[in-house]
């Protein structure tokens, strides 16, 4: 019994160490968050050091931007979507190899995105110009249609 114990105490002080690691280590990656002060799900402190998540922008943000009529290309993705990690990593690099602008908005911290531009799936990528939408691509795409897609909407 006393074997019993020695092991389970063993095993407690182990998940408590991993626990306060991890707290530690989002601690850090949440110091200089684009989310500001926001509450983030896992997923997305975990993707806040990739280079490929580098574009955040918020809702406020978003909609400040398409209602001053300049051009916005939006890539609508979440972090636990696996088309979206499975494109984002070939779209950013088009992007800037064709000097295209993406802004990237995350629905799973801001589902409220979802409604208001009328995404069906993600990953999804929207071209407005004055105010409106003239372009949208739903779903991973292959390179090809990327490249098409900037070249008629983002250039």
């Amino acid at each position: 019994m006393k074997k019993l114990l020695i092991i389970g105490g063993a095993v407690i002080v182990v998940f408590a160490m991993i626990i306060f690691l991890t707290n530690q280590a989002n601690k850090s990656k949440l110091e200089n968050s684009p989310y500001g002060d926001k509450d983030l799900q896992q997923a997305t402190i975990d993707q806040l050091d990739d280079e490929n998540y580098q574009n955040i922008i918020l809702p406020d943000e978003l909609e400040e931007k398409i209602e001053s009529g300049e051009p916005v290309t939006a890539y609508f993705f979440s972090p636990t979507c696996q088309y979206c990690q499975e494109m984002t990593p070939r779209l950013m690099p088009i992007a800037e190899d064709m000097d295209v602008q993406i802004d990237q908005f995350n629905l799973l911290e801001y589902e409220d995105g979802f409604i208001q531009y009328q995404i069906e799936a993600t990953p999804t990528l929207i071209h407005f110009e004055d105010g409106v939408e003239v372009g949208r691509m739903v779903g991973a795409q292959p390179d090809e249609n990327i490249e098409a897609f900037f070249n008629e909407y983002a250039k």
